[in-house]
């Protein structure tokens, strides 16, 4: 199964750490926007986006680790409007908090996950395989 991660730049470690461990699972990333260095051209962010997008439609199940940045949001809009299954990983819950949460965060298509990463990864893998059986 292939995936994507949406997230910020202050979680590239984790979103690094979920990848390795998923495609050690057998998983296939379907971008790794973690190796984009520096960009200092609107062409360069042009190139990406389209990379970004084309990653997010091939992908069978996207993963949004939050807190994340408007471009995450602009991933999950994707991902929603492509019938992707979509696993929403909250930290601090704040999915639930009426005061911080998104009206999409609640959509059915959502699957919420808390916990630590490690259990999110076990969680992804365990209904991957259900899926396939």
């Amino acid at each position: 199964m292939k995936f994507y991660i949406a997230s910020s730049f202050k979680n590239i470690e984790k979103v690094r750490y979920v990848s390795k461990k998923l495609i050690d699972k057998g998983f296939i990333h379907t971008y790794d926007w973690t190796v984009n260095g520096n960009v200092t051209t609107l062409e360069e962010l042009k190139i990406i986006g389209q990379k970004e997008k084309n990653a997010v439609i091939e992908a069978d199940f996207v993963i949004v680790l939050l807190p994340a940045g408007r471009g995450s949001h602009i991933e999950l809009g994707i991902a929603i409007g492509n019938n992707k299954k979509i696993y929403l990983y909250s930290p601090n819950k704040e999915v639930d908090n009426l005061e911080t949460t998104s009206t999409f965060y609640q959509l059915t298509e959502i699957e919420k996950c808390f916990g630590t990463i490690d259990e999110l990864i076990d969680i992804i893998d365990f209904n991957s395989k259900s899926l396939l059986s």
